[in-house]
């Protein structure tokens, strides 16, 4: 019976480890398998290796999927405070950073032995590393993992193999190929929270501004597809970073516009044109009084204002135009910095085939899909770890 479990969690990172504990302490005989040589990499590189490991106002809001409604169950029923609870319980301290976005106030591995420690509480057992090349169902609805460590028997299969992001670190599409073999839609995978790039020509004169940060409103789409955040943006040698782009990526569209408020306090063209009577200054040490001076003269450049034109001797017209320049900055990404730069995949197994109680399979009985290898993406922040907490409880308990 060395091989033959109740339940076989494919994948141990935060959504498998939490499945296989809450499972394992239920009393069931759970085996956690993964192909990594090092336990569970994206938590530990997480926040800057601080783990945000969760965030306090986690909602359905805060989550984009082609069926929004599904991860209402879930996160209702396992929430940040729940989680914080269990970290009392492990007496590991933590602080609020930013927008609700809580720290380990120590390192990312305290979440990770927090993990440990209790699948060990379920006598979890181990396979790692250990390879699953695919799965077979039996006669008897039961399942066989075929593995590079032999067979491995179970009475039902939770996939928490991740999606594609950071493939240094192990990341397949594993868990969307074994979802597709079992007859389950896949929603089109696509990097999420990535920094965008633009055409090398079009974007040769903001080159010399990377590693400028500054305080943005950024927008993408319209109505209930459309998105808008206040976040830092950081300009790249290919294009834009930082937190309001990573946070944009997941809603932007291929072909689509994004549009930037440079000085969203600031209604640039009416100001200047009210200072133009009362101030004698050039017009980049004006706009030096708002942005960086490195900033200021790269965009004057770049939307073809000389940069010594003194701002008394601008007309009306081309303040406004350089207003909205600065309030209004319309641009066309030409794509991301892909999977490798992504922090998560938007996309993955079609929420409408599974149970949002269970996260169980509707077509197969048994075999479930928890975490980011669910068409369930969260914001930048702490979001895509409560997903996967309230994910991997929801199978845990109904195994």
């Amino acid at each position: 019976m060395a091989n033959q479990f109740d339940v076989a969690v494919i994948g141990a990172g935060a959504a498998g480890m939490m499945c296989a504990a809450v499972a394992g302490q239920r009393g069931k005989r759970v085996v956690l398998l993964d192909h990594a040589t090092k336990l569970a990499e994206k938590i530990r590189i997480s926040g800057g290796g601080r783990c945000n490991f969760t965030n306090l106002y986690a909602g359905a809001a805060n989550f984009v999927s082609d069926n929004p409604h599904f991860c209402k169950s879930a996160l209702s029923r396992y929430t940040p405070q729940d989680f914080l609870a269990l970290l009392k319980k492990h007496r590991i301290a933590y602080h609020e950073k930013h927008k609700g976005q809580l720290f380990c106030d120590g390192s990312a591995e305290q979440i990770i032995q927090m993990l440990k420690d209790e699948c060990a509480g379920g006598d979890v057992h181990w396979r790692m590393p250990c390879k699953v090349a695919d799965i077979s169902q039996d006669a008897d609805g039961s399942f066989c993992l075929h593995t590079d460590g032999g067979a491995v028997n179970a009475a039902s299969v939770v996939v928490a193999s991740g999606g594609l992001s950071i493939p240094k670190i192990g990341a397949t599409g594993f868990g969307h190929r074994i979802a597709q073999q079992f007859g389950l839609k896949v929603v089109a995978p696509r990097p999420a929270l990535v920094p965008l790039i633009f055409d090398a020509a079009a974007w040769a004169p903001y080159v010399p501004l990377a590693g400028i940060s500054l305080d943005v409103d950024v927008a993408t789409g319209r109505g209930a597809s459309g998105a808008r955040f206040r976040e830092d943006l950081l300009f790249t040698h290919r294009g834009l970073s930082g937190p309001a782009i990573l946070q944009i990526s997941s809603f932007w569209q291929p072909g689509t516009p994004i549009t930037i408020n440079l000085l969203p306090e600031i209604d640039v063209g009416h100001v200047l044109i009210e200072a133009k009577g009362k101030v004698k200054k050039q017009l980049e040490n004006v706009l030096s009084q708002w942005l960086p001076a490195r900033l200021a003269e790269g965009l004057l450049g770049a939307h073809g204002f000389a940069l010594d034109a003194r701002l008394a001797d601008m007309k009306d017209e081309q303040l406004r135009k350089l207003g909205r320049a600065l309030n209004d900055w319309s641009i066309v990404p030409c794509g991301s910095e892909g999977y490798g730069k992504a922090e998560v995949t938007r996309g993955g197994v079609d929420t409408r085939e599974l149970s949002q109680r269970s996260m169980m399979a509707a077509k197969v009985e048994g075999l479930y899909f928890i975490g980011e290898a669910v068409d369930v993406t969260g914001w930048l922040g702490g979001y895509n770890f409560q997903w996967a907490w309230a994910s991997g409880m929801a199978a845990g308990l109904a195994l």
